[in-house]
């Protein structure tokens, strides 16, 4: 049985259509696709619980725009 890392999200766009996401390497930055551009999280030392047990806050801290 495999168990993908998830992260929970705090911030950003208020229609973001997720909040809880798979993750890579847990501690690392994560890039969501959304509306023409990247909108970025870091990780917090806060974790969320949620329908799927405690995870890990991500912050949300920029956008940006995809080229063109």
């Amino acid at each position: 049985m495999t168990h993908t890392a998830k992260a929970y999200l705090v911030g950003g766009p208020d229609d973001l259509p997720e909040r809880i996401v798979p993750i890579g390497a847990p501690g690392g930055d994560l890039k969501i696709s959304f509306r023409g551009g990247y909108e970025h999280f870091r990780v917090t030392t806060r974790r969320q619980e949620t329908s799927e047990g405690p995870l890990p806050v991500y912050e949300w801290w920029e956008r940006t725009e995809f080229p063109g």
